[in-house]
C-alpha cells in the first residue's frame, strides 16, 4: 500500500512541479529555469510532499486542496539542497547520483535557482483552494520551519559546530531544526488546512517531530555505513567535515536504537489519534519504512 502511494505521489508531484517551473519564454533566462528544473525534477524520496498528501488523506482532504503546498515544501527542500552542496557550505559534487547543481550550472546560477525556488514556493501556497485562515496558517508554518527558527538556523548551527567536540544539546538542536522542522511542517500544514482540534494537532506534531529526528539520525548512520552508489551522494562526508552527528557522539548501534525509540513514539501518537481516519495506517507504515531504509 505504501509503495503504491509513494509512486503515485511522486508522479503527481513531478507533473505539478513540471507545470510550475515551465521554461521561461525569454531565451536569456533559460539557464535559470534549466537549473531549477535540473534539481527539482531529479527524483529523490519526495518524503515531504508525500507526508503532506498522506496526512491530508488521513484527515479527509482532497489532493487538489493541498497539492500546491506539497509542491511548495519540495521546492524549499530542493533549494536547501542546492545551497547546502555549494563550496561555501558542504562542497559536494554528487546529489541523487548526479553532479550537484553548481557543478553543472555554476555557483552563481545555482544560488539564484535556489532563491527562485524558495520564493516560488510561497507563490504556490497562495493557490491552495482553501479558506484564507487555513492558507495563512499553512504559510506561517512553512515560513517558520524554513527560516532562522527552523531549517536555516539548523544549517548555521551545523556549520558552526564543524570540527568542535560534539555536544548532545547542540547536535539535537541541529537535527531538529535543519531536517526535523521541515518534516514537521509537512505533517502540520494539512492539519491547519483541516483546522483540526488541539489533540489531533498535538499528536501530529509529535509524529512529525519524532520521524523528523529519526530520519536525520538514520541519515547520519547511513553516511557511516552506506556507500556512495546506494546513497546517491558521497558517503563519509560527515566524518571528513567533522560534523556534529549522533554516530559521532553515541556510535552507530546506540544511534539505531534511538531511531527505533523515536519511531515507536511516532507510531504511538498516530495509533491513539482519534481525529484521523483509517488511512492513518499509511503514516504508521511510513514510519516503519523510514527506520529500515538503506538510502
Amino acid at each position: 500500500m505504501l509503495d503504491q502511494f509513494l509512486a503515485e505521489t511522486s508522479e503527481l508531484i513531478e507533473a505539478a512541479m513540471d507545470r510550475w517551473i515551465a521554461r521561461e519564454p525569454i531565451n536569456f533566462l533559460t539557464p535559470l529555469f534549466d537549473s531549477m528544473r535540473y534539481s527539482v525534477l531529479s527524483g529523490g524520496k519526495r518524503l515531504r510532499p508525500a507526508l503532506v498528501l498522506m496526512v491530508s488523506k488521513a484527515l479527509g482532504l482532497s489532493n487538489e486542496s493541498v497539492l500546491p503546498a506539497a509542491c511548495a515544501i519540495e521546492m524549499i527542500h530542493t533549494y536547501s539542497l542546492i545551497h547546502d552542496d555549494l563550496p561555501a557550505m558542504d562542497n559536494d559534487d554528487l546529489r541523487r547520483g548526479k553532479p550537484t547543481n553548481h557543478k553543472v550550472f555554476g555557483e552563481a546560477t545555482a544560488i539564484l535557482a535556489g532563491d527562485a525556488l524558495l520564493t516560488m514556493a510561497f507563490q504556490a501556497m497562495t493557490d491552495c483552494p482553501l479558506p484564507d485562515r487555513s492558507v495563512i496558517a499553512m504559510i506561517r508554518e512553512l515560513a517558520v520551519a524554513s527560516g532562522a527558527s527552523g531549517m536555516v538556523g539548523g544549517q548555521v548551527a551545523d556549520m558552526l559546530e564543524e570540527g568542535k567536540p560534539v555536544e548532545e544539546n547542540r547536535v539535537l538542536f541541529i537535527h531538529r531544526h535543519k531536517t526535523g522542522a521541515l518534516i514537521r511542517a509537512a505533517v502540520l500544514m494539512p492539519a491547519h488546512a483541516a483546522q483540526v482540534d488541539d489533540d489531533t494537532m498535538q499528536r501530529l506534531s509529535t509524529y512529525g517531530e519524532s520521524i523528523g529526528l529519526a530520519f536525520q539520525i538514520m541519515d547520519d548512520v547511513l553516511d557511516v555505513v552506506g556507500d556512495t552508489v546506494t546513497l546517491g551522494k558521497v558517503a563519509g562526508m560527515d566524518a571528513k567535515l567533522q560534523k556534529a552527528t549522533y554516530p559521532a557522539l553515541y556510535g552507530v548501534e546506540d544511534s539505531l536504537q534511538m531511531v527505533n525509540q523515536l519511531t515507536e513514539v511516532a507510531i504511538g501518537a498516530i495509533e491513539d489519534a482519534k481525529g484521523l481516519n483509517p488511512s492513518k495506517a499509511l503514516l504508521i507504515e511510513l514510519a516503519n519504512y523510514l527506520r529500515n531504509r538503506n538510502h
